[in-house]
């Protein structure tokens, strides 16, 4: 299965093989997005797609593609307890009211949440053994406009490609993280904060239960135009400076990431109110989680333990030789692909 992240800057995409019970990552590839100014056409993606599955050596026609955070809408929702293609049906009949928007000319579509015992001195415990009425689900519903879905496949099919699997990239990491650590998905509160080159996305994670999810706008662009504009660098000098941990930067960077610091601080405040629990760390994952100043400066802005965690910890690596020696370096970047082809295998 090939795997697609469309990154604003940068395009990240894997090919994972599935072996028994085992996933093999036999190739992955990071090329310069398309340039375009707000919509990119399907000719183009097409001819994107095809460069990607040529670096990755042609050797499947199926392909799984992440839709970007700003193209997607995740809400986690509940439902009467009826089939799924139901619960589709009734979204898109009554998106207004399910998902607070109102999303004409959207696909929508539902996946069921399995019910976690609730403990005896949880919220809701009391109320759940005595209602009579028949339980809800809960319910993980996403959006995205159907012109978008069309030109995805559009542009596929022109590739020579069959999408098999389109996923919201804000899920894609939940995916890889029960993957590498299962222990910790299952049992602990985290978030996970994945900084894109536009956005940064943050989820909270309650023992395997996904809680908030929430988008912020500011990414790894903003942090090195800032850091360039506070130094008077240009932009690619700030990008090198800002993972290579030069000890000069550091007042100036810090100035960038506390503003993300304390978005990401208010959406952990508002769940940890909410449910009266608290979030006990935080795993980081893309570009900016190569920097470990920008690391510490997380942990110090949060007030948690801030991680760097490798997305392929579970994989088995069969990978030519210079991806073999890269793939430690690049790993975090390739989170959200490789969350996206465990969703189609």
């Amino acid at each position: 299965m090939i795997a697609v992240d469309l990154g604003s800057r940068t395009t990240k995409a894997v090919l994972l093989e599935r072996r028994g019970e085992i996933y093999a990552l036999t190739r992955y590839a990071m090329l310069d997005a398309p340039i375009f100014e707000k919509k990119i056409s399907p000719e183009l993606l097409s001819d994107h797609l095809h460069a990607v599955t040529e670096a990755l050596g042609n050797t499947t026609k199926y392909l799984t593609m992440s839709v970007g955070l700003e193209d997607a809408i995740v809400r986690q929702i509940e439902m009467p307890q009826i089939p799924l293609d139901e619960m589709r049906l009734v979204l898109k009949v009554n998106h207004k009211n399910y998902l607070q928007q109102d999303l004409p000319n959207h696909v929508f579509d539902c996946f069921i949440i399995p019910p976690r015992p609730l403990l005896p001195n949880e919220k809701g415990f009391d109320s759940a053994r005595s209602s009579g009425s028949a339980p809800k689900f809960k319910v993980l519903a996403a959006a995205a406009k159907q012109q978008l879905i069309t030109d995805y496949t559009r542009a596929a099919n022109q590739a020579g490609l069959t999408v098999d699997c389109m996923i919201p990239g804000i899920l894609a990491p939940i995916n890889t993280l029960e993957r590498v650590l299962p222990e910790v998905f299952a049992n602990e509160t985290v978030a996970l904060v994945d900084v894109g080159f536009k956005n940064t996305s943050v989820c909270v994670l309650d023992r395997s239960e996904l809680a908030l999810t929430r988008v912020v706008n500011i990414g790894g662009d903003k942090l090195t135009a800032g850091l360039a504009e506070t130094m008077n660098i240009s932009y690619a000098e700030a990008e090198g400076i800002k993972v290579g941990m030069a000890p000069e930067v550091e007042s100036a960077l810090q100035m960038q990431v506390i503003p993300l610091g304390r978005e990401i601080r208010a959406s952990l405040d508002f769940f940890e109110h909410e449910n009266d629990r608290p979030v006990t760390q935080v795993y980081v994952s893309g570009g900016a989680a190569r920097s470990e100043m920008i690391m510490q400066m997380l942990h110090s802005e949060l007030m948690l333990e801030c991680k760097t965690w490798n997305p392929t910890g579970f994989l088995q690596l069969a990978l030519p030789g210079q991806q073999a020696v890269e793939i430690e370096h690049v790993g975090p970047q390739l989170t959200v692909a490789i969350g996206a082809a465990l969703a189609a295998l």
